[in-house]
């Protein structure tokens, strides 16, 4: 299974699972990434962080961290 974090510019990709726990896990629902949603990856950084994301029609930058934890497909 690949993450977020490996998907390459102008992807669209599919929410399969996220894994975290807590407070992590929350605040990235809290963003709109929840499972089934559509994610398309817009720019990533030249170090790789941040990775600018289109969810439910607005933009997001995501953490290398955060965006490990979103399984997709």
């Amino acid at each position: 299974m690949r993450t977020l974090r490996q998907v390459k510019v102008g992807e669209t990709v599919k929410v399969v699972k996220l894994s975290g726990e807590g407070a992590v896990k929350r605040r990235i629902m809290d963003m709109g990434i929840t499972k089934g949603v559509e994610i398309y990856v817009r720019k990533v950084a030249p170090l790789g962080d941040p990775v600018e994301v289109t969810v439910r029609g607005y933009e997001l930058s995501l953490r290398k961290a955060d965006a490990e934890m979103v399984e997709v497909e």
